[in-house]
């Protein structure tokens, strides 16, 4: 598997970021689909995706807890490309079970509380769909986190058993705005009262001027453990166990 991906890599090494898109969507078909938030990277990565093929696969993770806007740049998205985008919910025994036993605010009370939310929430049912597939496109990029400074745009998920395509790992957050408003791109409206990235509601806050563009997510905890599960990362292992 390692060298399919290494000849993935090299092949699209040289392509633009919407060139890799087009060209992982066309080799595919449906065996690949974007994990999208609704936030201004996913959606630059929409815009590139329907740019390509007619019937994209692209789907979403509603945890029972985001706010009342992303559901708005959800239907306004579905509008501008003509799509549907899928949502996934999590399985309500998972998520009753968790909120019996640690309460519906739990989250708050350590990283591990925290996590097993992300899990029942997030990640469970993000793993049943990628189960299906062979790839899976991310809006990730290297400078949002210190969790995400080693992502390369084509690499192996360990952890999900799959390729991972992140076509703006190199992208700038400049970049990503400017590409967003030179096509018209529909946009979350948090992101205008400085939510730069997006999330449930009671664990997403505003950044204030200079902060990291993660600050506003699970801001009461340490930054290289603020991740949910769906992209682990190098750094996150490590903080974790100690280096490899």
């Amino acid at each position: 598997m390692k060298e399919r991906v290494d000849a993935l890599a090299a092949e699209t090494r040289d392509r633009t970021a919407e060139e890799l898109v087009a060209h992982v969507a066309k080799r595919l078909g449906d065996r690949i689909a974007l994990a999208t938030s609704l936030g201004v990277e996913d959606q630059v990565v929409t815009h590139m995706l329907c740019r390509a093929v007619a019937e994209p696969r692209i789907f979403t993770l509603d945890t029972g807890r985001l706010p009342q806007e992303t559901y708005d740049t959800l239907e306004a998205t579905n509008e501008r490309y003509g799509i549907r985008i899928r949502i996934l919910f999590p399985d309500p025994a998972d998520v009753e079970a968790l909120v019996d036993a640690e309460g519906p605010n739990c989250f708050y009370r350590s990283v591990d509380a925290r996590r097993a939310c992300c899990r029942a929430r997030k990640v469970l049912p993000l793993g049943r769909e990628l189960a299906t597939l062979d790839a899976w496109i991310t809006g990730l990029r290297r400078e949002q986190s210190v969790t995400r400074a080693d992502l390369e745009r084509v690499q192996w998920d360990e952890a999900n058993g799959l390729v991972k395509i992140s076509p703006l790992a190199d992208w700038t957050e400049e970049q990503v705005w400017d590409y967003a408003r030179g096509h018209d791109v529909p946009t979350h409206p948090l992101h205008e009262q400085g939510y730069p990235s997006l999330g449930c509601a009671p664990c997403t806050r505003a950044v204030e001027e200079g902060e990291d563009v993660r600050a506003g997510r699970w801001w009461w905890e340490q930054p290289e453990h603020k991740e949910c599960g769906l992209h682990p990362g190098r750094r996150r292992k490590e903080a974790a166990h100690g280096p490899a």
